[in-house]
């Protein structure tokens, strides 16, 4: 069977960007190589509009996030950072927005998310990962929010750093901006899966496929929604969203599938 590979070209710049769509597996990757993929507002952009046409595509069920090129992403732009010094208030005001309606877009999604990670991720780039649900990495790549040593905080990421890892490494690795490995990144909770680089592109798309055979794509949704929320909420207010979200899924079109296959011993694909 041929292998159908579609790409599409979104309102966005493609020389920053590519977006191409296999098998239900939707690939972002960031293409400015020679600048280390450094972030600036038209890339975020970018960025956002290629996960919002990825979530809502019915088609899509995993998003993958890479990029080209010896580094994941450096962080901020060195010219944006340039142009940083002249910004009014609403300037700063305005791409802080960006950016948070970004990791946002992202940490919400109802695709899961994951981040194939092949060198550097530091500072704005490293927060771009945080936010992923799945993060694959090289041995060689380091980790890092490095905003303090420019007088400046990794204040959009830190929202969800402390969801991620807790209040202890997160002041660590945020308060200090040293860079640490791949293993750290991984003891620290930071990262889940470490391969070798002629490895991780396979192992990612072996994941990926196994999931889309294996998961039912609405439960994975109502899922994701409900760990993001409990985190709000106490323990009676998310012991009751649990079981609203609960009784929801029981009487879905998936769960009655799934179900049904079980009992009849039928392999389910989904």
């Amino acid at each position: 069977m041929i292998n159908q590979v579609r790409f599409i070209t979104l309102e966005l710049t493609m020389e920053l960007l590519e977006y191409q769509l296999s098998e239900r597996i939707a690939s972002i990757t960031i293409n400015r190589p020679e600048k280390r993929n450094a972030l600036n507002p038209e890339l975020i952009s970018a960025l956002t509009i290629a996960f919002k046409t990825a979530v809502a595509d019915d088609d899509v069920k995993v998003i993958v996030l890479k990029a080209n090129g010896e580094v994941f992403s450096a962080g901020a732009d060195l010219d944006y950072l340039k142009h940083l010094q002249n910004n009014t208030e609403d300037d700063n005001l305005t791409d802080t927005n960006l950016l948070k309606d970004l990791f946002l877009i992202i940490y919400r999604s109802s695709k899961i998310v994951i981040a194939q990670v092949e060198g550097h991720a530091i500072a704005g780039g490293c927060g771009l990962i945080s936010v992923c649900d799945l993060i694959f990495s090289v041995p060689e790549a380091k980790f890092g929010y490095t905003e303090v040593r420019i007088g400046f905080i990794p204040a959009i990421v830190t929202c969800f750093l402390l969801r991620r890892i807790g209040e202890g490494r997160a002041k660590e690795l945020l308060l200090s901006g040293e860079l640490i490995a791949a293993q750290t990144a991984a003891d620290y909770g930071l990262i889940n899966f470490i391969y070798p680089k002629e490895e991780i592109a396979q192992a990612v798309e072996s994941f990926a496929r196994n999931f889309i055979q294996s998961v039912s794509a609405n439960s994975v949704a109502l899922g994701k929604e409900l760990i993001n929320s409990v985190q709000d909420l106490s323990l009676e207010d998310s012991l009751s969203l649990a079981v609203k979200m609960n009784v929801e899924t029981r009487s879905s079109v998936d769960c009655k599938k799934g179900i049904s296959a079980f009992l009849n011993k039928e392999k389910l694909k989904w």
